[in-house]
């Protein structure tokens, strides 16, 4: 049986260093969704097209994991809680993408053919940049974490200069 989407999703705004982080969490306080500035709303409409969409606050234990993280708790993105039960795009190639992409620990960069295999599909390195592409929470399921073969910082929806950001505070890379 597949998870049910949740009826409604608060839709808030936290500021950090990368810039503003647009959130859209559920009833239970879990994220559902993250964006770095633009695109949520139709992030949220995509993924849970029957959700009511409102505005209101983050919730407290999401702020402050979030807020722990750009303050240098490497490990604090971990203790957010965040669910895709009853995406749209939940199942098949790219929920095994997004899943094993939980499991990529901070501080540690992976390449795109590497997250296909962990997926189950070895050699749909294309296929698994476009899965994280579509992942409606980055920052919370690090898809920064995600590089070329080649160590290349390519393909990050938000921006390159923020992957590199990233991935230089979570001590991945040292240039």
């Amino acid at each position: 049986m597949t998870p049910a989407a949740p009826a409604a999703l608060t839709l808030s705004r936290l500021e950090s260093p990368i810039g503003p982080l647009a959130l859209a969490c559920d009833d239970a306080g879990a994220v559902r969704g993250l964006s770095f500035g633009g695109g949520l709303i139709a992030a949220m409409r995509r993924e849970y097209p029957g959700a009511g969409l409102s505005e209101g606050g983050a919730p407290g234990a999401v702020a402050r994991g979030i807020a722990a993280y750009f303050d240098g708790d490497r490990e604090a993105l971990t203790r957010v809680v965040w669910s895709l039960d009853g995406a749209a795009a939940g199942d098949g190639f790219q929920a095994r993408v997004w899943r094993a992409l939980a499991e990529v620990p901070a501080g540690v960069t992976i390449s795109y053919g590497e997250m296909a295999k962990r997926a189950g599909e070895p050699g749909a390195a294309q296929a698994a940049g476009t899965s994280l592409n579509r992942n409606p929470i980055p920052l919370v399921l690090a898809c920064h974490r995600v590089i070329g073969a080649d160590g290349a910082l390519v393909g990050f929806g938000g921006g390159l200069e923020r992957k590199g950001w990233l991935l230089r505070h979570e001590g991945a890379l040292l240039i």
